[in-house]
């Protein structure tokens, strides 16, 4: 059965590779993230994407006006959009910080916030963290503000589970070891994943689609290697 999915953070890497892979299985999709034209440029049936930064708020509002014109539920929004900064501690500067929690923690609060009111008691909400995030997990130098970000969602996640425990949607939390992707070159430079974006992708679509059926307020660690 399809279903109508958000999803952000889809000009590159494992968001990209989502939007594609979801809209051939007839899903439709909302596909947002700063840059709009790689996906755009696919023309893909049941896709609608446009420009958006999910912590400005006349952008949010353009999401909550396009979601309400259509006038349908949303059944998954996957909060997939990251931003990373590989500065060292006595380096980075606040706005450095801040920038990050933008994306990472206030824009995935501020989406949830609109999408969820939208949301089936069987709809899912899905977040995309990091193995940087989860507590006693090996850290690594450079990531201050991207990993305490990633543990902030994981915290978050378990909130909402409680919050709308009787109404759903379910909320989950997917903390990813290493992929293949660009933001893993910032990270790590030259550093070669045994995962794909493609890989990483089909996993966290089929997850998606069917995990709320037995897990809510979960932090699952999806990672076969270090980091």
């Amino acid at each position: 059965m399809a279903k109508n999915i958000v999803i952000t953070g889809t000009s590159r890497g494992i968001g990209f590779e989502l939007v594609k892979l979801l809209s051939e299985k007839g899903h439709t999709v909302l596909a947002l993230s700063r840059n709009s034209n790689p996906i755009n440029s696919l023309n893909l049936q049941n896709v609608t994407a446009f420009d958006c930064d999910i912590y400005k708020e006349g952008d949010l509002n353009k999401v909550k006006d396009f979601l309400n014109s259509r006038g349908q539920k949303v059944d998954v929004l996957i909060n997939n959009a990251g931003l990373l900064v590989n500065k060292p501690f006595s380096e980075i500067s606040m706005k450095d910080f801040e920038e990050v929690y933008k994306v990472n923690v206030f824009g995935v609060a501020a989406l949830t916030q609109i999408v969820a009111p939208l949301m089936p008691k069987e709809g899912h909400v899905v977040t995309v963290s990091s193995m940087g995030g989860v507590q006693g997990s090996m850290k690594f130098p450079g990531l201050s503000a991207y990993s305490s970000s990633k543990g902030a969602v994981i915290t978050l996640t378990e909130l909402l589970a409680e919050e709308y425990k009787e109404t759903g949607p379910s909320f989950n939390v997917l903390a990813l070891g290493a992929v293949q992707t660009e933001m893993l070159e910032e990270a790590f430079p030259g550093l070669k994943a045994p995962t794909t974006p493609q890989e990483m992708a089909a996993y966290i679509a089929e997850f998606s689609l069917n995990a709320h059926k037995f897990y809510n307020g979960k932090l699952l660690q999806v990672s076969n290697s270090t980091p």
